[in-house]
């Protein structure tokens, strides 16, 4: 039976072929058939270009806030780092750390310029009563790292009278040593607010009113966050404590006891304390100030802003890179445009740090007056 099926199928092919008909054998097709293949392949292609537009965005938003927040100041090799510990020069990166707008830059220092006129000037040895009741005395401060919120105004000016040299050292360290750790202080909280907002997908507006306002203190134009980094840190205590003892002569010179001038910046324009020994011709003065905070402040805000510390700020700047401690002693290196004595009065101040111990409180912090402060502790 099957041999005549099979006989009548070839007769039938026969026969069509004769008359110019191409018969083709059907394949059977399977899920792995190589005809299918092409389309598999569509499919999944277009599944995958679908997958990848659908979490496009996403990406690119998270790549973007990433980078906005981790973005560093550049110059982080490790060449630069031990530049820095040898106490070379360094180059400084293009477009960072470049320019400054001078409006409103010293606006919250002389704020205080507002203050009642009356403020008390406690002598000498009523200071060193109140240090006394209060068991503030920097021997235990070197031993407990902490140190009491005592904050005076004004220095005695029974300061200059003292003739025991090492007293009036500690007397003239224990009157501006909160107040210089108060201001680091008072940076440090900016800076940690700076951070938080830059980790932030979405500021408000008050944040950015902030952020604005940060830019004018530290004169950064283009509103330049990497800039802004930069400028915004704290100076080493050790290193305000010495610039403040050469630049008054621990405390008894006339700009320090008339003007509160800690660190003899100088001015040619508003109000200011005119150098005995300076020419006829000279324009410049020493600025003045009400109180002694006012003084430290202004001290901060020029080593953060003048194009003549560029270098000091990446110095301090590459010891954050790399997890360091801000040292007093390596960063006097680049100061050595603070005063016209250049070289010579960084080995001064170098010589002042080393000679009082002041390194001792670079990592003395304030006791707390409040909650926020107590954080930094």
């Amino acid at each position: 039976m099957n041999n005549k099926n099979s006989l009548k199928l070839n007769q039938i092919k026969q026969f069509l072929l004769s008359k110019g008909f191409i018969i083709i054998k059907k394949k059977k097709i399977t899920f792995f058939s190589v005809e299918l293949r092409s389309l598999y392949l569509t499919t999944l292609s277009s599944f995958a270009i679908i997958i990848f537009s659908f979490f496009l965005p996403a990406i690119i938003e998270l790549k973007k806030n990433t980078f906005t927040a981790s973005k560093e100041i550049e110059n982080k090799s490790k060449s630069n780092f031990e530049r820095v510990l040898d106490g070379e020069a360094l180059r400084k990166p293009s477009k960072l750390d470049e320019g400054l707008n001078l409006k409103n830059l010293f606006d919250d220092v002389f704020k205080f310029d507002d203050l009642p006129s009356d403020t008390v000037r406690l002598s000498a040895s009523t200071i060193q009563q109140l240090f006394q009741e209060t068991n503030y005395n920097l021997k235990d401060v070197r031993k407990t790292k902490l140190v009491k919120p005592v904050k005076l105004s004004l220095l005695p000016n029974e300061i200059k009278m003292i003739e025991d040299t090492k007293k009036r050292k500690n007397l003239f360290i224990q009157i501006i040593l909160p107040l210089i750790i108060d201001e680091n202080n008072r940076i440090k909280l900016n800076r940690k607010k700076l951070f938080t907002i830059l980790n932030k997908n979405h500021n408000s507006n008050s944040e950015k009113e902030w952020l604005n306002k940060k830019f004018k203190q530290y004169g950064v134009i283009n509103k330049d966050l990497s800039t802004l980094k930069v400028r915004m840190d704290t100076i080493p205590v050790s290193l305000a404590i010495a610039q403040a003892a050469k630049e008054t002569g621990w405390g008894t010179s006339r700009f320090a006891l008339e003007g509160n001038a800690l660190f003899g910046q100088w001015t040619w324009s508003g109000e200011g304390i005119k150098p005995a020994d300076a020419d006829n011709n000279a324009t410049h003065k020493v600025m003045k100030f009400k109180i002694l905070k006012s003084s430290i402040r202004a001290y901060q805000r020029n080593l953060n802003t003048h194009s003549g510390y560029s270098e000091f700020r990446m110095a301090r700047a590459e010891l954050r890179d790399h997890g360091r401690s801000l040292d007093g002693m390596i960063l006097a290196t680049y100061l050595d445009n603070y005063a016209e004595t250049g070289k010579e009065y960084v080995k001064i101040i170098k010589q002042i740090i080393k000679q009082n111990n002041l390194t001792d409180f670079d990592d003395v912090k304030l006791l707390p007056s409040s909650i926020q402060l107590k954080n930094l502790i």
